[in-house]
């Protein structure tokens, strides 16, 4: 099984974005092994310096020290031997592959976890191992970056997998920053010309619809949003929204051109433009949208949108589904727990994650394949907010 574990963020001065990022005292500990290892200045078949010197080189417990010895032991970079102590592998004796895993909504967007089990669980990915590159995201989904914040982790973290000659990366470009396709283009480059085979998942470094030069794991947006709006059609709604967050990913320019294509299907010319930018927590934006747009659907560009929006709507006093039916895409854990359960397009993410590790180990086996879009199948989930009875129990 593929292993996760979380590399070192920038040293203290590498940049005022990343002042805040602390080592813990074993990733100090493995920095220092691992860096001598891949340098050469740990060869083949060296012993490692022992659990008690290195706790005294780093002022470190034996157990801190163990957690970083065993982190190169899994990556199959030494090998531990009761009585003999720790030795360096040579390069052949080296099994599997290392992967970055370059993935700044990770810990942020509840998508990436599950994607990220499902390569570790894969039975393609054994006995890969998974670099984490989210300094940040270990603190948790409450912790606040700022946008430079957020571009000095996904550059420092790219910059580390090319300076460690990772096998590959995985990456989920950033999204919701203005500048956020310069970064993400500025960062493929980087990794094109280290050579680095990149997978991305979800979504694509280009603004819909280009498409860039490398493959790409997800879902089929356009064709998700289409069965999500005639679904509200289908219960009556006829005139329909789509509402998204301003810089968002290009898969949601995929889901509003899904939108549009459902609502010419069924013949339903809006009188304006139905796709809205902006904040669902902004209640002069959602007042005005309800205003002008005076909706009875809306389909919002994922699950976050859709629960921050029923916020919005309830404290507006409209009622959910009678006033307004609300529809989201993805089904995260808590879309059946809202105030008003919700209809949402499930992606099984488990299953992105297993078919990301096998394009990424086709893509090394075979590097002159054309490029590829794998997109798994979404399917309808019938809650209450839709005005539909729901197809099962949540």
């Amino acid at each position: 099984m593929a292993k996760l574990r979380k590399p070192p963020a920038l040293p203290e001065g590498r940049g005022k974005s990343n002042a805040n990022l602390k080592l813990a005292k074993h990733q100090v500990v493995f920095k220092f092994l691992h860096d001598m290892i891949r340098s050469g200045g740990f060869k083949p078949g060296d012993r490692l310096p022992s659990e008690a010197e290195l706790g005294l080189q780093f002022n470190a417990s034996r157990i801190t020290v163990a957690k970083a010895v065993l982190e190169l032991q899994r990556m199959g970079l030494v090998t531990r031997r009761p009585g003999a102590g720790t030795h360096v592998l040579a390069q052949q004796q080296r099994s599997g592959h290392t992967f970055g895993l370059l993935i700044p909504e990770l810990g942020f967007t509840e998508i990436f976890e599950p994607i990220c089990h499902g390569m570790m669980r894969s039975p393609f990915a054994r006995p890969d191992a998974l670099l984490w590159g989210n300094p940040a995201a270990a603190q948790g989904s409450g912790h606040s970056r700022s946008g430079a914040e957020a571009i000095g982790e996904i550059e420092h973290m790219a910059q580390y997998f090319i300076e460690q000659k990772v096998s590959g990366v995985f990456f989920a470009p950033i999204e919701l920053l203005p500048e956020k396709d310069t970064v993400n283009q500025r960062v493929m480059r980087a990794l094109d010309h280290a050579k680095i085979p990149t997978v991305l998942l979800d979504r694509c470094v280009l603004p819909y619809p280009e498409r860039s030069a490398h493959d790409l794991v997800g879902i089929d947006n356009a064709r998700t949003c289409f069965v999500a709006t005639a679904h509200l059609i289908r219960q009556g709604a006829t005139r329909i929204a789509f509402l998204a967050e301003k810089f968002a990913a290009p898969t949601v320019d995929a889901r509003a051109s899904g939108l549009m294509d459902a609502l010419r299907r069924h013949s339903i010319h809006p009188e304006s433009y139905p796709v809205w930018r902006g904040s669902p927590l902004d209640v002069d934006f959602v007042r005005e949208l309800l205003d002008q747009g005076q909706p009875e659907g809306i389909v919002c560009a994922n699950d976050v949108t859709a629960a921050r929006l029923m916020q919005t709507l309830i404290a507006l006093g409209r009622r959910i589904p009678e006033d307004v039916r609300v529809v989201g895409i993805d089904d995260v854990k808590y879309a059946s727990l809202l105030p008003v359960p919700l209809t949402t397009m499930h992606q099984n993410c488990a299953a992105l994650g297993v078919t990301a590790m096998a394009t990424m180990l086709q893509r090394l086996e075979h590097p002159d394949l054309p490029t590829r879009d794998i997109l798994l199948p979404t399917r309808l989930v019938v809650r209450r907010s839709c005005g539909a009875r729901p197809a099962r129990a949540d």
